[in-house]
């Protein structure tokens, strides 16, 4: 059976040129590669989780207290049930939080990316979940240099362009299910919507990939891996060289792992809002002629999807 390579990013320092093919051709194969190495430390990722979980574990109208009414989701909480995967008939069963980058209030960006929201009953909530967020996309500009040089772009082609990213870090809560069926699948099969994802601790069983063959590939972790896959926005820009691969999160069937909570920190690396995405040519072939006549600005083409996603 195929699985997604897990590579050790430190060897971009020591071995580039062999590191660069190996995670440009996972990414061609899969869309997914898991990176070690990263240098985050797992006291700051649990840390994290601990803050993330004492928040989920609050009464219901105080986490709503934070629900931003007409923010599309884009800071604070988002109750239980909201989003729903494109094209499905089904709400995701979760409930989340959104980080966002902070930004001065003078910036140009100001009035799309609004100022976080801190729940003040979780006093280390800010402090560890910003600082998880800074090393996310530290670790995230690193993948993009070594994927910009295995598609012949300068290494340091993505740096001026998501310097001011829009990224998010979404800690996500799947409530146990106490009774009653037992649904299979807990997220929907979705693509991501961003440049590329990264997602911490997923050491859980229940996150899957659909290979090109059609089948569901299961993907856990070891040691410190983090899961790093494309979003829609670099596979248009790169005319799906790197695809942005279906993926979903499934539910144990039975037993007692089927009723427990699960816990997700996705880190969605965004480009900077007035980015236009606009097919590279260096990635246009006669094999692989140009599929997206039209150029659109990253903020334009969030709006898009957040729409279909039941956001906005």
């Amino acid at each position: 059976m195929k699985t997604v390579p897990t590579l050790d990013i430190r060897r971009y320092d020591t071995d580039r040129e062999a590191f660069v093919a190996e995670i440009g051709a996972a990414y061609r194969e899969f869309g997914f590669c898991c990176i070690s190495g990263h240098g985050i430390p797992k006291e700051a990722i649990d840390g994290a989780y601990d803050a993330f979980k004492a928040f989920f574990a609050l009464p219901d109208d105080t986490k709503r207290k934070y629900h931003v009414p007409g923010g599309g989701g884009a800071r604070g909480y988002t109750p239980f049930k909201v989003e729903t995967a494109k094209d499905s008939k089904f709400a995701d069963l979760k409930e989340f939080w959104h980080i966002g980058r902070e930004i001065p209030r003078d910036s140009k960006y100001a009035d799309v990316m609004p100022p976080n929201v801190w729940p003040s009953e979780v006093p280390a909530f800010k402090d560890k979940g910003y600082g998880i967020y800074q090393q996310l996309d530290q670790l995230g500009s690193r993948v993009l240099r070594a994927l910009a040089l295995h598609i012949g772009l300068p290494e340091k082609f993505f740096d001026d362009k998501i310097d001011s990213g829009n990224s998010i870090l979404r800690p996500i809560h799947y409530p146990p299910i106490p009774e009653g069926d037992i649904p299979n699948v807990r997220a929907g099969a979705h693509e991501d919507i961003n440049f590329i994802t990264l997602l911490v601790g997923a050491s859980t069983a229940g996150l899957e990939v659909k290979t090109r063959e059609g089948e569901w590939l299961p993907i856990t972790t070891e040691g410190d891996a983090i899961v790093v896959n494309i979003g829609d926005m670099l596979q248009r820009l790169t005319n799906h060289v790197y695809p942005s691969t279906t993926h979903r999160v499934t539910n144990p069937t039975d037993g007692d792992a089927a009723r427990k909570p699960r816990y997700s920190v996705p880190f969605f690396l965004h480009p900077n809002p007035d980015v236009v995405l606009e097919v590279l040519e260096s990635c246009v072939t006669p094999d692989n002629p140009k599929r997206y006549p039209e150029p659109i600005t990253a903020h334009e083409y969030l709006q898009e999807r957040l729409r279909e996603i039941k956001l906005i």
